[in-house]
């Protein structure tokens, strides 16, 4: 088993937080001092980003394996899950298997059609041949307002707003994960969970309005139409990645589990 690098905080019951592919624990970071406040929050990197070695066979179905042995040898039972994006289709995986208490998914992947999956994967990759083509100058570009709305308007809704040492932090974590192309990739193959497995426990589902990348007008529905009993909940001003956009209203999500 690959051994998650994770970042751990707080108390009370356990919520696990599953980030994006292409992205790292640090993605929480603007929420997670929130929640720590009332949740022994587990944040980790998944096999092949951030801070975890990589897997020697990476797709979404493997990443979600490794999580589950993860939680088994840190004796983690029965967790709040929250994940965004790869991560929240991960985590809808995890649930219709049994291991969750509830599950929160921003912008989860799966509810595409063939043309919307094919846009995914390949604006993430040109997004990541760019930034290796700029690296140099991706300091320099990221300094500004302009630069950071160029860069991240696929993932943020207000790119403009983010702190320029957290937009190079990002592109840095983008192009030194290991599994990124492996399980971009993966995404072909990757069909969602027994649903009908997540009618016992609460599910909530939060989308962007300004997603442009797993598009909020199609996929959003997509998701209503196919969990009809989850919560649904448009987070207004948001991209695909929301915890910058919102971080209250996206902890707000996961601070109501506890009601």
């Amino acid at each position: 088993m690959a051994k998650l690098n994770h970042h751990r905080a707080g108390t009370g019951d356990p919520l696990v937080l599953v980030h994006g592919v292409g992205s790292r624990w640090q993605v929480w970071e603007p929420i997670i001092d929130t929640l720590a406040a009332s949740f022994d929050v587990i944040a980790v990197d998944l096999p092949g980003f951030g801070g975890s070695e990589p897997l020697t066979d990476t797709t979404v179905s493997t990443l979600a394996d490794a999580l589950v042995e993860f939680l088994t040898v840190e004796g983690i039972e029965n967790p709040h899950l929250a994940g965004n994006s790869m991560g929240g289709g991960i985590i809808l995986d995890l649930a219709a298997r049994g291991l969750a208490r509830s599950v929160t998914a921003y912008s989860p992947i799966g509810f595409w059609d063939t043309p919307g999956r094919i846009w995914c994967q390949q604006a993430l990759g040109r997004a990541k041949q760019l930034t290796k083509v700029l690296h140099p100058a991706v300091p320099a570009l990221l300094g500004n307002a302009a630069g950071r709305t160029t860069f991240l308007s696929l993932v943020l809704g207000k790119p403009w707003a983010l702190d320029p040492a957290i937009a190079v932090d990002t592109v840095e974590g983008l192009l030194g994960a290991g599994g990124f192309d492996a399980a971009l990739a993966s995404f072909t193959d990757f069909r969602l969970p027994d649903r009908t497995r997540l009618d016992s426990i609460p599910v909530t589902i939060a989308w962007g309005n300004r997603d442009i990348l797993l598009t909020y007008a199609t996929q959003a529905r997509r998701a209503r139409e196919a969990l009809p009993g989850a919560r649904h909940v448009t987070l207004h001003g948001s991209g695909h990645t929301p915890f910058y956009d919102d971080p209250a209203g996206c902890a707000r999500l996961l601070l109501d589990q506890l009601d």
